[in-house]
């Protein structure tokens, strides 16, 4: 019996002058001829097995619109690199036969779909973290108190809440302030971040309401702020490409409060859509350039400005209109908040 896909994939036609030269750029001298499927698997763990770059898949896949058949893959299933005709192609074995592929992602319920990054790693940034103006959060809802005047409130407790709307939604998320993301090439304040810090029911209306706690990740306590709740909204399942015009900007923050950025940590960057940035594209993080003294060079005292190191690649998975929050995928150096990103 199989276990449940983990995959849309649709069939493909290749276009044989642009997928050839984009083989030549892009499939990796260590490629595999064949891969079979793991349970975990991501998109982008699969095309890192085939390609240099694992963001530059669609050059080398094409989708044929006329074809709409779906096809699944399930661990497994072995993917093989072939050339039909002089074109590169993916396939897939499965039982009864051989099936041309496309990795185009269709998004289905997280327990059954591949994602193209861990989704765990970003989870909490997409259900809990909010970015919110300062002017928003002081004017959101917040809790005057607790019950028989307990400091912090868990589960199961009622708390009283003031500045609810006429008709308030009956599910909202506590949240408390964090630092200023201040973007360090302006200065200016583009947001606080605002962490959820637990879950809360309306249970009677008024002035104040009374709330009811139904789960918390740590103390709740007066003065904490209330947004309405937002479904999780979790979008594992996109494109990762290169931005179709020239981006660039820097570090911020790293979003667990560390100084140096490893593989799946999550960054703040000062490039949002207002720039051209959107969910899956791509950057390289870089280190600032060095300036070395030349003792051998026939000019005494000269300075040499050495070419920026490149340090890792990051995928953007959450926009704001001058920010983003993008996942570090690979650091072959310790990435900082002073290093810059741009398109790779």
């Amino acid at each position: 019996m199989r276990t449940k896909p983990i995959i849309w994939i649709l069939i493909t036609l290749c276009c044989s002058a642009a997928l050839q030269a984009a083989e030549d750029s892009a499939l990796r001298d260590d490629h595999p001829e064949r891969y079979t499927v793991q349970p975990g698997d991501t998109l982008w763990d699969i095309s890192d097995r085939f390609l240099t770059d694992p963001w530059l898949w669609p050059e080398i896949w094409y989708e044929n619109p006329k074809i709409e058949n779906p096809h699944l893959i399930y661990p497994g299933d072995v993917i093989k690199l072939t050339t039909v005709d002089g074109e590169p192609r993916l396939t897939t074995e499965r039982g009864g036969g051989t099936v041309k592929l496309s990795p185009k992602v269709r998004t289905e319920k997280l327990d059954e779909a591949i994602s193209t990054i861990p989704v765990s790693a970003i989870r909490p940034f997409l259900t809990g973290h909010r970015l919110v103006s300062a002017q928003a959060y002081e004017g959101a809802p917040y809790i005057l108190a607790g019950s028989e005047k307990r400091v912090i409130s868990s589960t199961g407790d009622p708390v009283y809440v003031r500045r609810l709307p006429a008709s308030p939604a009956e599910s909202w998320d506590v949240v408390r302030k964090g630092d200023a993301l201040v973007d360090p090439e302006t200065d200016e304040v583009l947001g606080f971040e605002a962490t959820k810090v637990g879950t809360a029911r309306l249970s009677k209306t008024g002035d104040p309401a009374t709330m009811v706690i139904t789960g918390v990740t740590r103390e709740i306590l007066r003065g904490d702020r209330l947004f309405q709740a937002r479904e999780s909204g979790l979008r594992s399942q996109f494109t990762p490409r290169a931005p179709e015009k020239p981006l660039q900007g820097q570090i911020m923050t790293v979003m667990d409060g560390v100084s140096q950025v490893g593989q799946f940590d999550v960054v703040a960057i000062n490039v949002g859509t207002e720039d051209g940035a959107s969910v899956g594209h791509v950057l390289g993080a870089f280190k600032r350039a060095r300036v070395v003294e030349d003792d051998y060079s026939d000019n005494e005292g000269e300075s040499v400005k050495l070419p920026p190191e490149r340090a890792g690649e990051m995928i953007i998975f959450r926009t704001f209109e001058k920010m983003s929050f993008a996942l570090v995928m690979e650091a072959t150096r310790a990435i900082t908040t002073d290093d810059f990103v741009k398109t790779p």
